[in-house]
């Protein structure tokens, strides 16, 4: 996975996520929503409205002062702490 910054301000981020599906970007942007000080979080992986891009790019909005940056890095913590817990679960049940 490659991450490329391409806008940052205060209360909103950019970013590119190379070699990544809507399966991922899905659970991305779920855990995103359920993030304290984040107003928005979409993705757009479709190249004829986006002049050609292939790979998704994340866009973020935050809110009350959170910064765009941290509230990825909870999400994204928190999409760690629930794969690791689901494959846990599923080598106790195997």
């Amino acid at each position: 996975m490659e991450l490329r910054v391409i806008d940052k301000t205060a209360d909103q981020l950019r970013l590119e996520i190379a070699g990544e599906d809507h399966t991922f970007m899905n659970v991305l942007k779920g855990s995103l929503l359920e993030t304290p000080g984040v107003a928005a979080a979409t993705y757009d992986v479709n190249p004829e409205q986006s002049g050609g891009q292939t790979e998704p790019i994340l866009t973020l909005k935050t809110e009350d002062g959170a910064d765009p940056l941290d509230a990825l890095a909870d999400a994204a913590g928190r999409v760690q702490s629930k794969t690791t817990a689901f494959r846990e679960a599923f080598e106790a049940a195997h």
